[in-house]
């Protein structure tokens, strides 16, 4: 099972991607998405979005945003 992955800044779509895990670095703490966690919508702060895609560990720097949880999607707004 995979989670979908949109990665969004204004500039337009930084990220689309079937991914195994997602870590984000949370307001209040950084936390990490697997497939069937649960619904939420968070705000996120200054730190490294990382994900595995096809094993491969990737990650992109944001300044903060705010990220949604859903049905194995993950839906993040940045600001990059």
């Amino acid at each position: 099972m995979t989670i979908s992955l949109h990665i969004l800044s204004p500039e337009g779509t930084l990220v689309k991607a079937d991914v195994s895990l997602v870590s984000l670095p949370g307001t209040l703490s950084p936390f990490t998405v697997l497939p069937g966690h649960a619904a939420m919508v968070t705000s996120l702060s200054e730190g490294n979005v990382r994900y595995v895609e096809d094993g491969v560990e990737k990650h992109i720097q944001i300044k903060d945003g705010f990220a949604e949880v859903k049905d194995n999607t993950v839906t993040v707004c940045v600001e990059a």
